[in-house]
């Protein structure tokens, strides 16, 4: 199917033909008609997906539409999103398939004076997109009119909850007229999700693309269990690969991002962190620069991360393992995009463990372990469904070496990694000198690719979880 098979008007195709786009995506193919049939939508849809323009190009046809009748600029559509990011991201995308139209949009968020978007606002606009926060403030002030509202967007709404958000998306909600076309999108759908689906949507088309174990089928996945202490050094080692075009290397925490771009930096690998804590000038900087190409690495935490839009991210690094195994998903499905593939390694230490057992029961399958010993292995058991993947993936030679390493299924370790101590807490007396070849040097591990050599132990895996 193609765009100019949706009924979408000339100006609105024009534009989105000059965008390079001919076919849509899932959601937009299915999401689209039932915008322009005024149906409620819900949409459970991850990132990079296509769901900005599956309700923007509908929501502008219906806007233009009705000028015929009522020329008379009014906000008539409301698009609420949890970020700054997020908020600029789409209403870059609504002035590109507005392009030909006569609707004017702007974007409010804070962090910023509000002065130029009050402005803005007060000249006049048909859609407007804004951070729950702001939109309140301004309203509060009397600068936002929403009683003309004819269509509502709350996009990803679990990231909204997870912000603590629910309470002026609800009062939000309390000051839009009562009839009016409401479409909600979300990555997941938790039950505090579900509690506002039920509250706002009005007998809603259910419209569900790229679930979790297909979102992965395209990304080459890989993890190394690693001790904390050594994560910097195997990272550093990693960004030396001059095969990782662009990065981003997501952190559990704001400081841990700032220390993490910081390390980098000192060992002139460049680097930006972008969380909450930074001011807008500086993550819009850092974003443009990484979206240009002028930054290769960028550390993010979770969600200033929703709101980065880079089509040909060729790595993730999970430097931290998130606290949701979902959040594992959407981090990764930030490269892979428009079925290119993508490649994400995280670095798992001991204390990870369960978290990285939780993340493949999500995904459906065993994310390969691409041991690297020079940066100290943990020793703590994993599953046999893992070790038989290692072995499988290593070859028959290094069978031996990988069960001394790692324990066999009972939690009995032989041998020592690097110093580790077992798990009765006593170290043991062996030593183990693999992942060294006879340079005495690491091998490079890359995902997805395999190099052998009969002069040195330690070998790629000859491939990883697609």
């Amino acid at each position: 199917m193609l765009f100019k098979d949706l009924n979408i008007i000339k100006p609105i195709l024009n534009s989105i033909e000059e965008s390079g786009y001919e076919k849509p995506t899932a959601i937009q193919e299915k999401s689209i008609p039932s915008i322009l049939a005024g149906r409620d939508i819900l949409g459970c849809a991850q990132t990079g997906t296509g769901k900005t323009a599956a309700f923007a190009i509908p929501i502008l046809q219906r806007i233009i539409a009705e000028k015929k009748v009522d020329n008379e600029r009014k906000l008539k559509a409301l698009i609420v999103a949890p970020t700054r990011e997020l908020a600029i991201q789409i209403g870059e995308n609504v002035t590109t398939y507005s392009k030909y139209l006569d609707i004017k949009s702007t974007v409010i968020f804070g962090g910023v004076n509000q002065s130029s978007q009050v402005r803005k606002i007060k000249s006049g606009v048909d859609v407007l997109i804004a951070t729950p926060g702001r939109l309140i403030d301004l309203s509060n002030q009397r600068h936002v009119d929403l009683k003309n509202v004819k269509y509502f967007v709350l996009d990803e709404a679990d990231r909204m909850l997870d912000m603590g958000m629910i309470h002026e998306v609800k009062r939000i909600i309390s000051k839009l007229p009562k009839e009016r076309e409401n479409l909600l999108f979300s990555a997941t759908m938790p039950k505090e999700v579900m509690k506002l689906v039920n509250s706002i949507l009005k007998n809603p088309v259910k419209v569900e693309v790229q679930p979790v174990s297909s979102t992965v089928d395209i990304i080459s996945q890989g993890a190394y269990m690693v001790a904390k202490k050594n994560k910097k050094s195997l990272l550093v080692h990693l960004l030396k690969d001059e095969s990782i075009k662009s990065v981003i290397v997501f952190s559990r925490t704001k400081h841990g991002a700032n220390k993490i771009a910081k390390d980098l930096n000192n060992v002139g690998i460049e680097a930006a962190a972008i969380h909450g804590n930074k001011s807008q000038n500086q993550r819009q900087l850092a974003l443009n620069n990484f979206k240009e190409g002028s930054l290769r690495v960028l550390v993010a935490t979770d969600i200033a991360a929703r709101g980065i839009d880079v089509d040909e991210l060729s790595h993730v690094i999970n430097y931290d393992l998130p606290d949701v195994p979902e959040t594992y998903v959407h981090r990764i499905g930030r490269t892979g995009r428009a079925g290119r593939e993508g490649i994400a390694i995280t670095l798992c230490d001991s204390e990870e463990l369960e978290m990285f057992r939780r993340i493949e029961k999500v995904i459906g399958k065993s994310i390969p372990v691409l041991a690297e010993e020079k940066f100290e292995i943990i020793e703590p058991v994993i599953s046999q469904k893992t070790l038989n993947q290692i072995e499988k993936l290593t070859g028959d030679d290094k069978k031996n070496s990988k069960r001394r390493q790692y324990g066999n299924k009972n939690g009995n370790v032989r041998g020592k990694s690097q110093g580790n101590s077992n798990r009765s807490g006593k170290p043991n007396n062996g030593k183990s000198n693999s992942g060294k070849g006879n340079n005495g040097k690491p091998s490079t591990a890359k995902a997805g690719n395999t190099k052998a050599n009969s002069g040195n132990r330690s070998r790629k895996p000859s491939s990883v979880s697609k």
